[in-house]
């Protein structure tokens, strides 16, 4: 039965001889998700890594539960952190919820809690003082990301520390960013990370949708979706409310109407001796209900606060009110005392629920919403203390334009775009610009008012679209900006456009770009002598370099040339490196390496820190090829710091960390590698650019068997379905297809990765990467007798070069797998012994070893067995160290590391690896074929162990090693 308008007398009745209190002092119909969050709570106190994610819609619960779940947390010895993220929409205060948790720590520790690092911390708490301006783009970011991770490493060490952030669904870009770091890349093993958010506001476009998604593919991340009360707990709820238990009819009507939300349950109890009867089915007037019963100076006050947004200050509401403080207090005190505000932690104010602020806001009259709206505009902008250090900007910005005031929107728009811009929130600072375009055309004279013209605005908004990630939104801007832009005017700055295109179509995947460039090219030809002129060359030569290296060799000679005209020296250093690299797979690494050396020394000696890394890079690069993995190394590691200093980390400080981890793989140091790769992944390099870190941690977790090896391995392989990518790309991709399908035993999906790999055509223009495909796909011909394969490798083989020792070490052994002599297993060793690559060697010893077995050489597999497994250990290659244990005991051969089990030790070594294939049913052929001896041979060692055991059968003796173990060894 519902209650209409026409029957409050009821509704009274209902309730009559109860006292309502607003809210319930006890969880009703939460104990499976109370218990899911102790659960996750418990894993953070064995060190794993947890978070969980808290959804359900609007006032179901979430806040409530959380609380009782940290009230019950603190009393366990844990910390708790809470921070909200502030309804400001994308454009808002970047980072609200850290800044607030960390405010209140500090509060509560102390600065000294921060470690001396204020400065950088300042970002987040602008109280603290400027942060610093030394560096600009993205290069602090990551940085600013890992002393955060850092903090809260260092607070769990003490004691478990839970973070909440509240309402993540209000959470800005930069916010998100963080929590994805600290969720994906930081992996803090005492951190419990509890978000909640509303499931009702993620309509199809909401950005929260995908970052949950991805959330969802990482280890250690729950998801609680709670549900709406049943009527039982409806009931539960409704007796804590009312101190009583409430008629049957009661519980049915609020039930139907609430639907079983705990927040509307609480708006029904609270409100019904008012005539909650006469509320009609809509939520806004449900919301409102209690509002109108405040007096209507409260009432007034209400409405002013609602625009202030869900948290708001004392003083910024005396302000934009305009009443004395005693009326203030007298209107604040009545709707405090009504449970529809609550004093919050920071000693301001705030909406005891959401919903009640929108329900407010979104009944104020039109007039009255773009009249409050400027009032707290020019009130913040007076007095930028009234709100939070850093927030002003976005604060003015949010109000102008909800009060529809363009011109002074247009402008504080701006502002804010470029206080986002210095603090790295690129995200909110590309929304903000998009703002400003879309006021464009509603301010007759936005360009006066800016200072800038409407091109100028369109490429520094694609620009700031790429630093955000969105690179299918620069395109768009860039695309609009070529459209306005007259080439024959400006033909250096359409070049710079068409070249930017060209890089966002081949990173996307959607074309190769080299229309965009030709296009550039064209245009520079006629274009004044200038240093850009000569980047873009530069720009162009490498962007051709994809398909056409003797036309990307010309523009990059034209370039140098250019440079040369100029006299720049920094302009020449970089063409030069340009050359350098586009040249890379025609001119031999030991020709080109002298060049490259000058011009890395030349940056250097002139403090050009950005040629000097890109220079670097080209260095480490070539030296890998020609063996020299120390010099590698060293070379990549001068680099890092340098792309770091000047804000390239997330370009050419991901290509310096991958080929130092490239460099320490190859020198057994896989530790340190998988470091540099994790250090590469926390940038989170765009498209293509996160290839070379994924693609070699990838290939350490595969031969150390991670967990987490194939899905990696998968994420880098998805970019072969890009039909644009780099020749080096693809082959590397092609080999970890071949590796990661036969890590998983699929040998049909490794027979087809090796015909396609075999059959691509840059297999040949690239021999450091090319023979490394060549060896796998070998392999694979090798293990699955496909004679075409193995007939097809040697010609491609044959036309690659073998000048550098990595090169010989792989021809060595293509050879000896095809040909499965131990001879050529000991020349492709020996080859790998004066290259110095140690897992490669140890793969190579194996081989040897299974050869050198199945000719009855058991001392030379002995040996080499022994060799393996050594190196295995030093590298923690875990299936090759159980490789070699499986040869090592199929050859009689049992290592101190696996004694005897229990009940076998009047069995030799040879019997009981007899025994563990007769307990797996081999006949004696079978098990004469996989230990290397004669069938008569395997008889008498099967007749030997039935007697030593004592038993009469094959049967009983299977019976024993299964009793005893063996078969799980």
């Amino acid at each position: 039965m519902l209650i209409g308008a026409g029957a409050p007398w009821l509704w009274r009745d209902m309730l009559d001889g109860v006292t309502a209190r607003a809210g319930s002092e006890v969880l009703v119909g939460r104990e499976a998700d109370l218990s899911a969050l102790r659960d996750a709570l418990k894993r953070t106190r064995g060190a794993e890594p947890s978070t969980v994610l808290v959804g359900g819609e609007a006032g179901v619960g979430k806040t409530r539960l959380v609380e009782e779940f940290c009230r019950a947390a603190l009393e366990d010895g844990a910390r708790v952190l809470t921070g909200q993220c502030l309804e400001l929409g994308e454009e808002g205060l970047p980072f609200a919820p850290f800044g607030a948790a960390l405010r209140r720590l500090v509060h509560a520790d102390g600065p000294a809690v921060l470690d001396g690092r204020e400065d950088e911390f300042a970002r987040l708490l602008p109280e603290l003082g400027p942060p610093p301006l030394d560096v600009v783009g993205d290069a602090r970011r990551g940085v600013l990301f890992e002393l955060v991770a850092a903090l809260f490493d260092r607070l769990s060490r003490q004691q478990p520390l839970v973070l909440v952030i509240e309402d993540l669904h209000w959470a800005d870009r930069s916010t998100r960013d963080l929590i994805g770091f600290l969720v994906r890349a930081a992996r803090l093993p005492h951190v419990l990370l509890l978000a909640t958010y509303r499931t009702d506001e993620l309509h199809r476009g909401h950005p929260l949708r995908p970052f949950l998604a991805e959330l969802d593919r990482v280890r250690g991340v729950q998801r609680v979706e709670l549900e709406r009360l049943d009527r039982d707990g409806t009931a539960e709820m409704l007796a804590h409310l009312l101190g009583g238990e409430p008629e049957p009819r009661t519980v049915d009507t609020i039930h139907e109407r609430a639907q079983g939300n705990p927040f509307f349950i609480e708006q029904f109890a609270a409100s019904g001796e008012q005539g909650c009867g006469d509320i009609p089915h809509s939520l806004r007037d449900l919301l409102l209900a209690r509002v109108d019963q405040l007096p209507e100076a409260s009432q007034k006050l209400l409405r002013v606060a609602a625009v202030g947004g869900t948290r708001f200050g004392h003083e910024l509401l005396s302000r934009v009110a305009g009443v004395d403080e005693a009326e203030l207090e007298s209107a604040l005190r009545a709707v405090v005392a009504a449970q529809l505000i609550v004093v919050d932690a920071d000693d301001g104010f705030e909406f005891r629920h959401a919903l009640v602020r929108e329900a407010v806001h979104d009944d104020l009259l039109p007039g009255e919403h773009a009249r409050l709206h400027a009032r707290y505009a020019e009130a913040v902008e007076a007095e930028p203390q009234l709100v939070a250090m850093g927030r002003a900007p976005a604060e003015v910005a949010h109000h102008w334009y909800a009060a529809h005031d363009h011109p002074r929107a247009l402008t504080s728009a701006r502002l804010a775009a470029d206080a986002a811009g210095r603090r790295y929130a690129y995200a909110e600072q590309a929304r903000l610009l998009e703002r400003v375009l879309e006021l464009w055309e509603l301010v007759p004279d936005a360009a006066r008012l800016l200072g800038t013209s409407h091109l100028d605005l369109l490429e520094e908004t694609g620009l700031v679209a790429i630093d955000a990630g969105d690179h299918q939104r620069a395109l768009k801007l860039t695309k609009a900006a070529l459209a306005d832009l007259d080439a024959g005017a400006e033909p250096v700055r359409a070049a710079r456009l068409l070249v930017r295109r060209s890089k966002l179509l081949f990173n996307a995947g959607k074309s190769d770009g080299a229309a965009e460039v030709r296009a550039a090219h064209e245009l520079l030809r006629s274009a004044p002598p200038s240093a850009e002129r000569v980047k873009l060359l530069s720009d162009v030569a490498f962007a051709l370099s994809v398909d056409d290296d003797d036309e990307a060799g010309r523009v990059a000679a034209e370039a140098m040339a250019a440079a040369a005209e100029i006299g720049d020296v920094s302009i020449t250093v970089s063409a030069n490196i340009t050359f350098g690299q586009v040249c890379a797979g025609r001119l031999p690494p030991d020709e080109g390496l002298p060049a490259m050396t000058a011009a890395a020394a030349l940056a250097r000696e002139n403090g050009d820190l950005p040629n000097l890394a890109r220079a670097l890079v080209n260095v480490s690069d070539v030296h890998f090829e020609l063996g020299r993995y120390e010099e590698s190394a060293a070379a990549a590691a001068e680099g890092v710091p340098y792309a770091d200093r000047v804000g390239v980390n997330r370009t050419t400080g991901v290509f310096l960390l991958a080929n130092h981890a490239e460099a320490l793989v190859a020198l057994g140091r896989w530790d340190e590698a998988d470091a540099r790769c994790a250090e590469a992944a926390r940038l989170d390099p765009p498209g293509t650019l996160a290839l070379p870190w994924m693609r070699m941690r990838a290939r350490i977790r595969l031969a150390r068997g991670h967990e987490g090896a194939e899905p990696l391995a998968h994420r880098a392989i998805e970019f072969l379905g890009r039909k644009f990518l780099h020749r080096e790309n693809r082959l590397s991709l092609l080999e970890l297809r071949m590796l990661v399908a036969r890590h998983a035993d699929d040998a049909a999906a490794a027979l087809s990765a090796a015909r396609q790999a075999v059959a691509e055509p840059a297999i040949t223009d690239r021999p450091r990467y090319g023979w490394p495909v060549l060896a796998a796909a070998a392999t694979v011909a090798a293990e699955s007798s496909d004679d075409a394969l193995c007939a097809r490798i040697p010609q491609v083989a044959a036309a690659l070069p073998r000048r550098y020792p990595a090169d010989r070490a792989y021809s060595a052994q293509v050879d000896a797998t095809l040909e499965r002599r131990p001879e050529l297993w000991r020349k492709a060793v020996a080859a790998w012994r004066a290259d110095g690559q140690r897992y490669p060697l140890a793969v190579a010893l194996l081989e040897l070893a299974n050869a050198a077995a199945g000719a009855g050489d058991r001392v030379a597999a002995g040996e080499a067995v022994e060799e393996v497994a050594a190196i295995a250990g030093e590298l923690g290659a875990v299936p090759l160290a159980a490789a070699a244990d499986t040869l090592a005991r199929r050859i009689g051969l049992r290592s101190a590391a696996q004694p005897a089990p229990a009940g076998t030790q009047t069995l030799t070594d040879r019997e009981r690896e007899v025994l563990r294939l007769v307990a797996e049913g081999q006949s004696n052929s079978r098990i004469a074929q996989q230990l290397y001896i004669s069938p008569k041979t395997a008889s008498v060692h099967v007749s030997r162990i039935i007697a030593k055991l004592e038993v009469s059968s094959r049967g009983e003796a299977a019976a024993v090693a299964h009793r005893l173990g063996l078969l799980g060894e």
